[in-house]
């Protein structure tokens, strides 16, 4: 970032005179697209793959015994038909499986093959690294204080309850 240009990103949209609450979410937002970005062109530059062929194969290690289809969609909070793209790729490339569930044959099971299994652990492996270099910019003590922050705030989002449909949200005054 030396010899004086400025990075333009999400956060750029905010101003002072914005509430405080609004421009650190920018904030937030800003520094997980900026991450998010660099793991995905690490896995396209190394891995010849994707953010989501990752993220699938993520949750197909953490269960040995494999997921179903509906389960996959709902963990990586997309629809079923992009799981089934995903899902199809892997399959062709022998990572992953598919398998008929013995209770309910209409219930599909996928789960990593042993060549699945060890390319995902080369990907975790560099993945790791990205973010271990990412974030070394801050002491350990900035990242312990970050995560009890953010630990705070994750326990507020998840007791707030969801508007409800057609519900606008109420007035919020301006506060820097």
């Amino acid at each position: 970032m030396g010899g004086g240009v400025a990075l333009v990103d999400l956060e750029t949209r905010a101003t002072k005179d914005d509430h405080q609450a609004l421009r650190l979410w920018l904030r937030l937002l800003s520094c997980t697209v900026r991450v998010e970005n660099h793991v995905r062109s690490g896995l396209r530059r190394e891995f010849a793959t994707t953010l989501p062929r990752f993220d699938l194969m993520a949750q197909l290690e953490r269960y040995p015994g494999g997921l179903r289809m509906s389960e996959l969609s709902k963990r990586l909070m997309v629809s079923g038909g992009n799981v089934t793209g995903i899902t199809d790729q892997l399959e062709g490339e022998g990572l992953v499986v598919r398998m008929l569930d013995r209770g309910d044959r209409r219930t599909i099971t996928v789960k990593l093959t042993a060549a699945g299994l060890k390319r995902f652990r080369e990907m975790a492996a560099s993945h790791e690294q990205w973010i271990v270099e990412l974030l070394a910019g801050l002491s350990q003590e900035e990242k312990q204080t970050m995560l009890a922050t953010l630990s705070k705030l994750k326990s507020h989002l998840n007791a707030v309850p969801a508007p409800a449909a057609g519900r606008k949200a109420g007035s919020v005054e301006r506060r820097t």
